[in-house]
């Protein structure tokens, strides 16, 4: 049953991922929220995929530095706490 769950887990940050892949790329695309915020969310992309992905592909590998690193999601909910309730609609002028 344990290793059942760990496999499952795995999947799930997967998911969870792919999640942050399409945040971050919505995040570097809109003009209401840094774009480093978005490019933040896809690097801490990386540490999620590789550390779910560690005990499967490179078992012997020691990836204890990749956790600092998804730490980086935190940023977004900083940042809407602090900045997001200031957020005005970007005018695009039109030719």
């Amino acid at each position: 049953m344990l290793r059942s769950f760990r496999y499952d887990w795995s999947i799930g940050l997967l998911i969870f991922g792919i999640h942050l892949i399409l945040l971050g790329y919505l995040i570097y695309r809109s003009g209401y929220i840094p774009q480093i915020l978005g490019a933040l969310l896809v690097l801490d992309v990386m540490s999620w995929v590789v550390s779910s992905l560690q005990p499967y592909l490179y078992t012997n590998l020691d990836l204890g530095f990749f956790f600092p690193i998804s730490f980086l999601e935190l940023l977004l909910p900083v940042w809407l706490l602090i900045r997001g309730w200031k957020i005005r609609e970007v005018t695009t002028a039109e030719s």
